[in-house]
């Protein structure tokens, strides 16, 4: 840990950067996006240091149509050692696609918001979690790590605020069930910072630091600043998106993922590793970008892009 500049707790040293892009990123694009695109997406975000990449959902296509080519992603991308590709998976069948494509971690997900768990996979937060209890008994048994995410961790779309002990309540499920890993998401980007660290609070009344990860979208700008406050309270795992890729389907007006750019550079400003090289890094999210069709949703990448085309 490293002592804050101003005065506040001690930062982690070193913090993993989660890639969501090829899934939570690609996953709502309105045009399909290639095969070949993602499995290049994956390999150019690894060989930037990227060292844990969500790279595919297995989900109905009929729900998700953009995924639908998971289990062709994993078996075409070059696996680079020490790397770890993990995929979204919602039930036991899921679970199953993925272990046949071999991924080397699965992720399952509920709800801090009854409505939205509904809206989202058609159940109840109880029933989510029922569904998911065979999956990680299989994961367990198949030697395969078990990450959860907890969607509207600090506000829903259809019931406003989110209470901390709401969220830590279905933290408490999810480890009863052998979820190894917590993720606290922001899922339509209304946290600020000292409503994130109420929240996190509450998870880590549950689970131990090192099992706790944020996942923050920048659609009020906040999510740097949330991050920040995580980082004051330890929290060393992040999700991010090349290029700010993503949204959410089921709030009006929620932007993307904050970028991975952006995050690299305000670690590397804080002198914290990440082991990855933020110029490869940028590339890619410009990349992409221009495959899509679009300006890439990065502060600092775009930032950085532009000084190196004048240089």
């Amino acid at each position: 840990m490293i002592q804050a500049k101003d005065g506040g707790s001690a930062l982690p040293t070193r913090v993993t950067v989660v890639e969501v892009g090829p899934r939570d990123g690609l996953q709502n694009e309105p045009q399909q996006v290639a095969t070949q695109v993602k499995v290049e997406l994956i390999e150019r975000l690894v060989a930037a240091g990227v060292g844990k990449v969500e790279a595919a959902a297995f989900v109905s296509p009929r729900w998700v149509p953009q995924m639908a080519d998971g289990a062709e992603v994993l078996r075409r991308v070059a696996r680079s050692p020490g790397a770890l590709y993990a995929a979204l998976v919602p039930n036991l069948k899921g679970f199953e696609a993925a272990l046949a494509a071999r991924a080397d971690e699965v992720v399952v997900f509920s709800a801090a918001s009854e409505t939205f768990c509904r809206k989202n996979i058609n159940c109840s937060i109880a029933e989510s979690i029922e569904r998911f209890a065979p999956v990680c008994e299989a994961a367990h048994r198949a030697g395969i790590a078990v990450r959860g995410s907890i969607s509207c961790s600090l506000g829903c779309p259809y019931e406003g605020a989110v209470r901390p002990e709401a969220v830590a309540r279905v933290a408490r499920l999810m480890k009863d069930i052998g979820v190894q890993q917590i993720g606290v998401a922001d899922t339509i980007g209304v946290g600020t910072p000292r409503a994130t660290q109420a929240a996190f609070e509450a998870v880590l009344a549950v689970y131990p630091l090192q099992a706790v990860s944020g996942h923050f979208h920048d659609t009020y700008g906040q999510a740097l600043a949330n991050i920040y406050a995580c980082l004051q309270m330890g929290v060393s795992t992040f999700d991010a998106s090349v290029a700010g890729l993503g949204g959410c389907p089921f709030a009006r007006g929620a932007t993307g993922n904050v970028a991975t750019e952006d995050v690299v550079y305000l670690l590397n400003g804080l002198q914290i590793e990440t082991g990855i090289d933020l110029d490869r890094l940028v590339q890619t999210g410009q990349w992409i970008s221009g495959v899509l069709g679009r300006k890439a949703a990065t502060r600092a990448g775009n930032a950085i892009s532009a000084r190196a085309g004048t240089d």
